[in-house]
């Protein structure tokens, strides 16, 4: 926050901070229930419009685990235990991999620096990849050729590691699960919970990392804003479970995509 502000001034953005970061849980907790992902592809994007990039995706990661801890309470017991297995335990390798190399790029030297409208902009690493990897899953919410993918049953172990991996890295991993859980026959019921179960134990796993490297007062400091995220994601998690059978998303979905490859560009020109 700027320190020249005036006491108002702060108050106001203060309070649209809360105010996007709030309606942006809401609305994307609720659509993740029908695609099986959407709660980190936006809310990362949003937190990093107000945070550093390392720091937005481990606060992120913890709304997500919270709110996925909500949905298992709803939909748990319809989890397909085999697929969580094959899935889910390589995911929690690589998980933790990606979640390093996060870390390690936070911590690399600015690529460049350059000035625009009088304000300094840098280009650093970390910034550069999750922009990359933000604009690349943005396509799967509106290309319809990428939006239905799906790879073969026997794939699931490789599926958890590359959805784990990606999970940790930047907080994408619910499309690429999505992708592969899909053709392996289950009900929507299951498919929803065993999505479910396999995204607890992915964050579980990279939230380790992101605590054991990142400083404590990132966490603590940013409490109030974390549990507003926390509390509109368990809403909008109640509101889309009584609107399962009657809500399409495809025109939502096109517009968080045109969102996201702004934010990315954004991103990746070092401007937030």
């Amino acid at each position: 926050m700027n320190s020249g502000l005036r006491p108002l001034d702060s108050y106001i953005i203060s309070g649209m901070q809360f105010f996007i970061v709030a309606i942006a849980a809401l609305i994307t907790s609720g659509l993740t229930l029908f695609s099986g992902f959407g709660l980190g592809t936006l809310l990362v994007p949003v937190f990093i419009i107000f945070f550093p990039v390392e720091v937005a995706i481990s606060l992120v990661a913890i709304v997500h685990f919270l709110n996925n801890l909500f949905k298992l309470s709803l939909f748990g017991k319809h989890a397909d235990r085999p697929v969580v297995l094959r899935f889910g335990l390589p995911a929690i390798v690589a998980a933790l991999v990606g979640a390093r190399i996060l870390v390690l790029l936070s911590g690399l030297e600015p690529l460049a620096t350059y000035q625009l409208f009088g304000q300094d902009f840098q280009l650093t690493p970390v910034k550069l990849v999750i922009a990359f990897l933000m604009a690349f899953f943005a396509l799967f919410e509106v290309v319809p050729s990428l939006e239905k993918i799906s790879f073969d049953a026997k794939y699931l172990s490789l599926g958890g590691i590359i959805s784990g991996f990606f999970g940790g890295l930047s907080g994408h991993q619910g499309a690429l699960r999505s992708a592969f859980l899909i053709r392996y026959g289950l009900s929507k019921e299951s498919f929803i919970a065993t999505g479910v179960v396999i995204a607890v134990l992915v964050d579980i796993s990279r939230i380790t990392v992101y605590f054991s490297a990142l400083p404590r007062a990132d966490f603590v400091e940013n409490g109030p804003i974390l549990l507003t995220a926390v509390i509109a994601a368990f809403f909008g998690v109640f509101i889309g479970s009584r609107l399962v059978e009657k809500i399409t998303i495809r025109t939502i979905k096109v517009i968080v995509s045109i969102m996201l490859f702004g934010i990315a560009i954004a991103l990746g020109l070092g401007i937030i």
